[in-house]
């Protein structure tokens, strides 16, 4: 796999400018990365940014820890889409999770509904560092069974992000017509060729453009 094709770049930061934008939106352009991921408030520009460039364009639902309402998620999901998002990376309700009761199924089957009859994917973050490895099968079993295009393993604001040990329980508990996206601390072209080698699909990360320019170096 080319890895720059795996790539979402997306800037990890709770400061977030219109010039940063701009240029996170020209760098995935200019290095041919899979997709750009950019706060809600931001979808509009880069979709503008983009022009007709094959970049997808990604933003987040939920965030940062899924305790929103359902109808919630699902009024972001539709701003998002309305403004132009290819795909939604919606954080999974880790506290009905754990509950265990069936409404975190429900939750992501209808975020599901949505993005599918917009024609758009729906990534499910699974947030891997306040799971163990039980529950990230379960969790992988569930959003599989609800719909999900991906499942992903971190925000970027949890203690620790992805790890090669997640992806692999991941790959072997989700169907091959569900893709992984490993994102959290991925900073060098070593741990993402070990992510892709371990099964993710995507990897989601603020530092593509050094990865990019390590390898071709």
């Amino acid at each position: 796999m080319n890895l720059a094709s795996a790539i979402e770049q997306t800037i990890l930061s709770p400061v977030v400018t219109i010039s940063d934008i701009d240029r996170l939106v020209a760098e995935s352009i200019q290095h041919q990365f899979a997709g750009v991921c950019v706060p809600p408030f931001w979808v509009r520009r880069a979709f503008r940014e983009r022009g007709s460039a094959p970049l997808l364009l990604v933003t987040v639902a939920g965030f940062p820890l899924g305790y929103q309402m359902t109808e919630t998620k699902l009024d972001e999901i539709r701003h998002a889409i309305d403004n132009g998002a290819d795909e939604i990376d919606v954080v999974m309700n880790v506290s009905s999770f754990k509950t265990g009761i069936p409404w975190t199924k429900i939750d992501i089957a209808k975020c599901a509904k949505l993005c599918h009859d917009s024609a758009r994917l729906l990534k499910v973050i699974i947030e891997t560092a306040y799971l163990s490895d039980s529950e990230i099968v379960d969790a992988c079993k569930l959003c599989a069974d609800a719909g999900a295009d991906f499942v992903k393993t971190s925000t970027g604001f949890a203690p620790s992000g992805a790890q090669v040990q997640h992806i692999e329980l991941m790959r072997k508990s989700l169907p091959s017509s569900v893709g992984i996206k490993a994102s959290g601390g991925i900073k060098t072209a070593e741990q993402a060729t070990a992510l892709i080698n371990a099964g993710a699909t995507r990897i989601g990360t603020s530092s593509g453009v050094a990865i990019v320019q390590y390898i071709n170096n």
